[in-house]
């Protein structure tokens, strides 16, 4: 029998070292990605250590006890037989969608109810989550759904199509707001002007002071978030809704990610552009919205500022075009607040006409696009509604509030905290012809990225379950490729 063959040995000396630590922007690969297989591994009802756990066995649950309750008390206010009728059957299938919820039912179809949307459901459902339920699906994806289902409760109805279970909810919040309220009217309701004397520099600077904690009021007015708090009392209302300046300079500490500096680089360099606002929730966040941008118009920064809101009512206090109306008109019209001084109604009542002066000359434009209430994140933006797309490549900025938006932007997924905003929300900070992006957001949920590495370890063993406390903040800006060409394959 033959000897083995002596193995040839090579000596490498010259060659680089071995490395280690190897590691990639996404455990998925970004072709591979879909609403099942998000880039990071996606939060599941089933995950008892998240958010979405509570959410979907507790939360939803709870939010549609609410909406029939709501739903109840209009049926025993009617008195014509046929909207009677028409509500009874409203009511029985949301307690339907409710067994569905407490049996972890399987999700099914979408029924044609003539919205704009019901194709993209039908698409996705039947693509990426046939089988899955409640429960096994993605928290974001299902939690959407279950809005949508609530939707068709009232769609398919004969008298009841555009009915809003949670109008009531959202119209009693900003009345119990009243401090913020007046804090924010008596001071922006005049219009802007610089100190007598101020020079070029001096005017610069102004804005800059101004823009600063006006984006903080902005951002902080998210807290108040219906769907989160359900039995809050006014005097917690009004500890959430501090805009004093006192209580923003103790506040800044708590935005982990803070790209406000670089935010301020890109806006002024920005003269008569147009700014869009993808909204978040109605009452008193969508007020200090509207604060924001009529300073943006009133300094010149901004000619025009879109507004986009829901189609229909959307968890639970996002903003619909009858809460838009609503804030506009009660400002002027209404009588909502009791106990304040006739100085600090006229000063709601001077800017809320000079906000529908904006809106009547075309430099306030609301707008509703099927895609907002849709399950799809905004990784699928240009892909699934390419004309929204090719619409928000035209702004100078475009800035996303809250934290369902934040969820959309960043797929809702278990990205490490310290991942860059620019890879965390992957096309619409690398497509072509992408607009800058910043996210306003209050931290209200498990997705945390954008922030420095380590910190989120050292909360969760000093502050366990911050992430849903609603104490801290990101302003996380992408600056996209603005000016690119778009081009749709």
């Amino acid at each position: 029998m033959s000897a083995q063959p002596k193995r040839t040995m090579l000596h490498l000396g010259n060659l680089p070292p071995k490395q280690k630590d190897f590691s990639l922007e996404f455990p998925v690969t970004p072709g591979r990605v879909n609403p099942n297989q998000p880039p990071w591994p996606a939060y599941r009802g089933y995950h008892e250590y998240s958010f979405a756990h509570a959410t979907m066995g507790v939360r939803l649950p709870t939010i549609l006890g609410k909406a029939i309750d709501d739903t109840v008390k209009t049926l025993n206010e009617r008195y014509n037989e046929d909207e009677i009728v028409d509500l009874v059957s409203c009511i029985e299938r949301m307690e339907d969608l409710m067994d569905d919820l407490h049996q972890n039912s399987k999700l099914r179809p979408i029924v044609d109810d003539g919205e704009g949307d019901v194709a993209l459901w039908n698409k996705e459902i039947a693509k990426y989550f046939r089988g899955k339920d409640f429960m096994n699906a993605p928290w974001l994806f299902a939690e959407a759904y279950k809005y949508r289902r609530l939707h068709e409760c009232f769609s398919v109805s004969k008298y009841w199509k555009n009915y809003d279970v949670f109008f009531r909810q959202k119209c009693d919040t900003f009345s119990r707001s009243s401090q913020a309220v007046f804090e924010l009217s008596t001071r922006f309701a005049d219009d802007f002007k610089y100190a007598t004397g101020i020079d070029e520099a001096g005017q610069a600077k102004a804005r800059q002071l101004i823009f600063h904690e006006l984006t903080q009021v902005c951002l902080w007015g998210n807290s108040t978030d219906l769907s989160l708090l359900i039995n809050m009392t006014e005097e917690d209302i009004k500890k959430l809704q501090s805009t004093g300046g006192d209580h923003l300079a103790d506040t800044e500490k708590n935005i982990l990610g803070n790209h406000m500096d670089r935010l301020w680089q890109l806006v002024s360099q920005i003269k008569d552009g147009r700014i869009d606002f993808v909204l978040d929730n109605a009452g008193f966040e969508l007020y200090c919205d509207c604060v924001y941008a009529d300073f943006l118009i009133q300094c010149g920064i901004a000619k025009e500022v879109r507004f986009h809101g829901k189609r229909f009512a959307w968890f639970v206090s996002d903003v619909t075009r009858n809460d838009w109306n609503w804030l506009l008109n009660s400002m002027v019209y209404g009588h909502l607040f009791t106990g304040v001084s006739d100085e600090e109604l006229a000063s709601l009542k001077k800017m809320g006409q000079r906000w529908k002066k904006y809106e009547k000359a075309g430099q306030w434009k609301y707008q509703e696009h099927p895609f907002w209430c849709t399950g799809y994140t905004f990784w699928d933006l240009k892909s699934e509604a390419p004309d929204l797309f090719l619409d928000l490549s035209e702004s100078d900025l475009v800035m996303f509030k809250g934290d369902l938006n934040h969820r959309k932007l960043t797929y809702d997924c278990h990205a490490p905290p310290s991942t860059p905003f620019d890879i965390a929300i992957g096309p619409l900070a690398s497509e072509s012809g992408a607009p800058p992006v910043v996210s306003l957001r209050t931290i209200k949920s498990d997705v945390v990225v954008g922030i420095k590495a380590g910190e989120a370890e050292r909360l969760d063993k000093e502050e366990p379950g911050w992430k849903i406390s609603g104490k801290y903040a990101v302003i996380l800006l992408s600056e996209g490729d603005k000016g690119g060409k778009v081009m749709f394959t």
